[in-house]
């Protein structure tokens, strides 16, 4: 809209001011919209005889507002306007049980997506919409797989999947590699979309001793010499929900039990590349064994669905090309073309470090309210893991806390046995969640699991 003219005849003040509280009234109103391009400050300033200089305030002032955006050359547009969520709504979308990755108004993410999304529709010859060969789009594979070898994982491209999103690749590996009546080795606690599959599939599930470090390689081998076991299904960098983390000897530890009993890896790698120096994946030390998951819902946003399933050969990922397409068909190819753009660019790992931050820094707020000892954490994750004390009614702590928008979820959801779960919470602590209200949630928390805790929560 290059003849946008802002009514400012007499307006009291100065008149940039003027000119930014016309434009706020004008999108406001409809009359402009998201993504109009506004006249360049010079043509404004001629049209309405005033100095140049005001207009570079008035454009200025709306910028700083969030009315508009700047784009170079192109010139100045009016930014899509945010509807703020009512508190009450907020709290019970924090309250669906799923662990995001935190979110921060005006991120790197949000403005990033925006810009090479533009970028991407403007270029035509980059980006496809319609459907992708076998496997993804080969761009998208080659980014997994230049992440992947950074990880010192000797994949290629070939044998590297496009799924949309870590469980849609969990599914094609039930799917295909799978067969009813075989027998997984898991921890006693075990992310939940693991134990609808091995409901769906009729996999059975064991579960071994686990440590502070998960899985403990003793207890898998001794499982093998004593049962007929298809594999082993792991999360080894901050487990879901336990935030067990395997140091790089346990790793390398069930990568020579999975060798000596044919064993496959299910490596679930869902947060291992949020740690500033990501240890080195299983499938690094077994790469004829393993299927490794490597996800951006984790570290970037779940809304992406884009994940990286690498398999161990050629033909393995040609098998499995087959249940990705009959099961989801693809990622979102927008999404999946901006990712392998910021891979290529080298913003991914930005992204991530962004991401990485606001985790460090939440995890910093839960340890000044929350006493060593009475939590489990990964220092850069945002998920704890909080067991109760035997007088502690859990669901009495989980209704506290609800309406303070903490998202809580039962332990009793990830237990592969539940008539033997120890109680416990898994807490995010990410998500649209802000500081502030996380805070709140968790001095609430300090109070009702501390000394003598239960005379406090009532109970009708």
């Amino acid at each position: 809209m290059q003849n946008w003219m802002p009514d400012i005849d007499g307006v009291a003040g100065p008149k940039y001011l003027a000119i930014a509280h016309a434009m706020m009234l004008d999108i406001k109103a409809g009359r402009l919209t998201a993504g109009v391009r506004l006249p360049p400050q010079r043509v404004l300033a001629d049209v309405l005889d005033i100095d140049l200089t005001t207009v570079t305030r008035a454009y200025g002032e709306a910028q700083r507002l969030g009315l508009i955006e700047s784009d170079g050359r192109r010139g100045s547009f009016v930014r899509e306007q945010r509807v703020e969520t009512p508190k009450y709504a907020r709290a019970r979308l924090d309250d669906a049980g799923m662990n995001a990755p935190p979110e921060q108004a005006g991120s790197l993410l949000s403005r990033e997506y925006r810009r090479t999304a533009e970028a991407l529709l403007g270029d035509h010859e980059s980006l496809s919409l319609s459907y992708p060969p076998r496997g993804g789009m080969p761009a998208t594979r080659e980014a997994g797989a230049q992440l992947l070898q950074k990880r010192g994982i000797p994949c290629l491209d070939d044998t590297v999947l496009v799924t949309a999103g870590g469980q849609h690749a969990l599914h094609a590996i039930f799917s295909a590699e799978l067969r009813a009546g075989d027998v997984l080795a898991v921890a006693g606690n075990v992310y939940p979309g693991v134990l609808a599959l091995a409901r769906r599939f009729d996999i059975r599930l064991v579960a071994i001793g686990s440590d502070s470090e998960g899985i403990d390689p003793d207890a898998l081998d001794a499982l093998c010499r004593t049962a007929e076991l298809r594999g082993v299904y792991v999360v080894p960098t901050n487990d879901n929900p336990t935030t067990a983390t395997m140091s790089v000897s346990r790793r390398k530890a069930i990568a020579a039990v999975a060798r000596r009993h044919g064993l496959i890896v299910i490596e679930d790698d869902a947060y291992g590349l949020l740690p500033k120096d990501p240890l080195p994946p299983i499938a690094s030390f077994a790469p004829e064994q393993s299927w490794h998951i490597a996800s951006t819902s984790k570290i970037l946003s779940p809304g992406l669905r884009v994940a990286w399933l690498c398999a161990p050969g050629v033909a393995d990922a040609w098998r499995l090309a087959a249940d990705v397409h009959d099961t989801a068909i693809m990622a979102p190819p927008l999404n999946a073309a901006i990712v392998a753009r910021w891979v290529g660019d080298g913003l991914f790992e930005r992204l991530v470090a962004e991401i990485r931050s606001e985790a460090a820094a939440r995890q910093l707020l839960v340890r000044k309210w929350l006493h060593e000892g009475s939590f489990r954490a990964h220092e850069t994750g945002y998920h704890l893991w909080v067991p109760l004390p035997a007088d502690i009614n859990g669901a009495a702590v989980m209704e506290a806390l609800r309406p303070h928008g903490l998202s809580v979820v039962s332990g009793e959801a990830f237990a592969v046995d539940r008539s033997a779960a120890a109680p416990a919470l898994r807490i995010s602590i990410g998500g649209a969640l802000t500081r502030d209200r996380l805070e709140k949630g968790i001095r609430l928390l300090a109070a009702l699991i501390g000394p003598e805790a239960s005379a406090r929560i009532p109970l009708v």
